[in-house]
């Protein structure tokens, strides 16, 4: 009986390969940048160069396909604190040397409009405010997770995701000798739930994001979330085209979280785009609770580098809490010079407490980006001005990207 049911397993599975042929994709993601961090009042600049390669491939066979990738960076100019490496003389820069299994995933697409991935996997929500891959860094953020994504009824999407384990950009020197926020795995209990409508003015959302954090290090980083955004676009003319942008959410303590808090998080954006040339302002609160530390609004797991400016000096939302007031403009060409795509894009941001009417600091950011083929070249800048938090800090970037998938 047992060589029976294997048998007929295996007709089970070897039957589709009948109909479709199994087809294998390398994926190859390279990466040589510098990065150069003044920052006061430390005496030491931070110019570190670093080479990161992932590598690995992707086989499919019917509804089935298979996803395995390695990641790994190198130190070439090793001049700064990674986070992990004990530099402390230096400026941070959150690239430590590492090499690791970046995503192992099997994915299942046969039922009806449903998608299930199984296995560690980069995961982006919505626009990474609370979940994301953080791809700015060079080892990037994954989850050990389950998945789901199911659209089966028009304009309706659910996407459910069940992770017991956070792979950091901390990489494997990560560990508590380091602090609390470089730990290079986190385990928990995390459940991310969203559930959009798509209406022909934008998409409206509802969201819970679970966050568990079972290292005690990081029991302060365990949070629910409750909200929802609507995000869209409307064409005013031929030329003429508005995005739109609004979202809240309230947020309180969780699991074994010891602080007990309450702080709610609201957005707001308008652009316009004008054939090449677009404008977007726009307005983000993270609010606090009674000013104690980690008891304002909080997203540990977001790609926290898009947002509140550049120079990355409120990735923990500071215990009055954070309103962000920004603007830029940008302009891009295609099929310029004998190149892809330019872009340019330059931003302001004002940065005040949610509470106690203190002025943070102001920041100047601007990025030159040139695509030409599987090449993307990038030269970026950030300048945070301080006032009443944090110090001065200029960040400058030259990065060179070479994909193929």
């Amino acid at each position: 009986m047992r060589a029976l049911s294997l048998l007929a397993l295996g007709g089970l599975v070897a039957t589709p390969a009948l109909a479709d042929p199994l087809t294998f994709t390398p994926l190859i993601d390279a990466r040589l940048r510098y990065e150069h961090v003044e920052q006061a009042p430390l005496a030491k600049d931070a110019d570190a160069v670093t080479l990161r390669l992932r590598s690995g491939f992707e086989a499919k066979l019917s509804d089935f396909s298979f996803l395995a990738e390695s990641e790994a960076t190198l130190a070439i100019n090793p001049a700064y604190n990674s986070g992990v490496n004990g530099k402390t003389a230096y400026p941070i820069v959150s690239d430590p040397q590492n090499i690791e299994l970046n995503r192992l995933q099997l994915q299942y697409r046969g039922l009806k409009q449903t998608v299930v991935t199984i296995g560690r996997q980069a995961i982006n929500l919505d626009d990474q405010r609370f979940v994301g891959a953080v791809a700015w860094r060079d080892n990037e953020q994954t989850f050990d997770a389950v998945r789901v994504e199911w659209s089966a009824i028009k304009n309706l999407k659910a996407d459910v995701t069940y992770s017991n384990n956070v792979r950091t950009i901390w990489g494997i020197d990560g560990g508590n000798r380091f602090g609390p926020a470089r730990l290079g795995e986190i385990g928990g209990d995390n459940v991310f739930a969203n559930l959009g409508y798509k209406t022909s003015l934008g998409t409206l959302t509802g969201f819970v994001y679970l966050v568990d954090q079972d290292q005690r290090q990081v029991f302060v980083n365990s949070s629910q979330s409750y909200g929802g955004r609507f995000a869209g676009a409307y064409p005013l003319s031929k030329t003429l085209r508005l995005s739109y942008l609004a979202s809240f959410a309230s947020q309180r303590d969780y699991h074994r979280n010891p602080n007990r808090y309450h702080a709610d998080y609201y957005a707001g954006e308008l652009g316009i785009a004008a054939k090449a040339l677009t404008l977007t302002g726009g307005y983000e609160v993270l609010g606090a609770d009674r000013g104690v530390a980690v008891t304002s609004f909080q997203t540990p797991l977001a790609t926290l580098h898009k947002f509140n400016g550049w120079a990355d000096k409120f990735l923990v939302t500071p215990p009055n809490g954070l309103r962000d007031a920004y603007g830029s403009v940008g302009y891009g060409w295609k099929k310029v010079a004998g190149l892809d795509a330019i872009a340019l894009v330059a931003a302001y941001h004002r940065f005040d407490s949610d509470r106690l009417g203190q002025h943070y600091g102001d920041e100047v950011d601007a990025q030159l980006s040139v695509k030409q083929g599987r090449y993307t070249a990038l030269l970026k800048y950030a300048d945070y001005r301080a006032d009443r938090y944090a110090t001065d800090t200029k960040k400058l970037w030259l990065s060179l990207d070479w994909a193929f998938s």
